[in-house]
């Protein structure tokens, strides 16, 4: 588990006061824990009551809706990952009444893994926000609604992984521990394959538990960057897009609920098909050619905008100009007609 990993270095903690300013948190770049923010949630009450009174109050929004399970043998040691050659995930996914789910939860003591991941809440659970919602500061969620998930389970481990979204995640129920790298730390962390992945996201293929340093030396110098945010009941912990975070769950019965939110506009692409493509287009070109095209990504895409187009009319800018979802229409016609030559 990570706390043998030699990490010191703490999430930090703020005042939990008020609505947050999500924005101006993520702003910063690092994550932060809001501890007790949401600790007047009826869920995370009843969580404090009992393991029954919690899944009690969750069977209440239940509407038949099928969810999807995830069980993995004792010998995983919630470890929800690969078999031992990489080419197949080491557990079982099924569908579950919600309430099955539950039940199966609280009454298998045998070491079995049960993990319910990123399960929609208004799809799922309808009226569950009504009662237990995180309202941050200046209307962020208006103006950009989030994905609001839940996460249900006993002593699972979610392996080290990013997503493309910001991240406000409230531990409801049980106990957490996230260890969270900085996004340069991809390659200490040894990604897995692009597909298949145990969640949607590439993961990282070290075991936190027993870290082959042989195998992969950099991830000693991962853990030098890393940071532990250890969560309670209520407890929120807040931090931006493309931080890694490996999530440990504590306790025999654990809920988490989160929001994932970007505010990218919605006529964006997703960068990983700029990755794909990259892959496709640059990958495998002769390194210099490789070097020079870096140069040119960063002048075109990562350098300042008055750099591209500042000696330029605005008239002759094209797709320099700052995107809309017009121009966004106008670049992926483009790309279709040239990918599908």
């Amino acid at each position: 588990m990570a706390d043998r990993l030699p990490v010191t270095a703490r999430v930090r903690e703020i005042a939990a006061d008020g609505a947050p300013d999500l924005a101006a948190l993520v702003a910063d770049g690092v994550p932060v824990i809001l501890r007790g923010h949401a600790a007047d949630w009826p869920l995370v009450r009843e969580g404090k009551r009992s393991d029954a009174a919690a899944a009690d109050y969750l069977r209440r929004f239940d509407q038949g809706r099928p969810v999807t399970g995830y069980i993995g043998d004792p010998a995983i040691r919630g470890r929800f990952h690969y078999d031992a050659g990489a080419t197949a995930l080491n557990f079982q996914a099924r569908p579950f009444a919600l309430p099955e789910f539950l039940d199966r939860l609280l009454g298998d003591r045998s070491g079995t893994a049960y993990y319910m991941g990123s399960t929609d809440l208004d799809t799922y659970l309808p009226g569950f926000r009504t009662e237990n919602e995180l309202t941050p500061a200046g209307g962020l969620f208006a103006q950009h609604p989030p994905l609001a998930s839940i996460w249900i389970g006993n002593r699972t481990i979610a392996s080290a992984h990013y997503d493309m979204a910001n991240n406000a995640a409230i531990c409801a129920v049980g106990h957490r521990r996230f260890t969270l790298f900085p996004p340069d730390q991809i390659g200490n962390l040894y990604p897995g394959p692009l597909a298949p992945t145990p969640g949607g996201q590439v993961v990282s293929m070290v075991d936190f538990a027993a870290p082959d340093l042989d195998r992969f030396p950099r991830f000693a110098e991962a853990v030098a960057h890393a940071q532990v945010a250890e969560l309670g009941p209520g407890d929120l912990l807040v931090y931006p897009a493309l931080w890694w975070h490996h999530v440990e769950a504590l306790d025999d019965f654990n809920v988490l609920v989160n929001y994932w939110w970007n505010a990218a506009p919605d006529f964006l692409d997703s960068p990983m098909d700029t990755v794909m493509h990259a892959i496709l287009s640059l990958r495998d070109r002769p390194a210099a050619e490789k070097q020079a095209w870096r140069a040119i990504l960063d002048h075109y895409i990562f350098g300042p905008d008055e750099a591209v187009t500042g000696h330029l009319p605005p008239a002759v800018h094209g797709p320099l100009a700052p995107l809309d979802d017009q121009g966004a229409r106008r670049l992926r016609a483009y790309l279709l007609h040239r990918l599908n030559r």
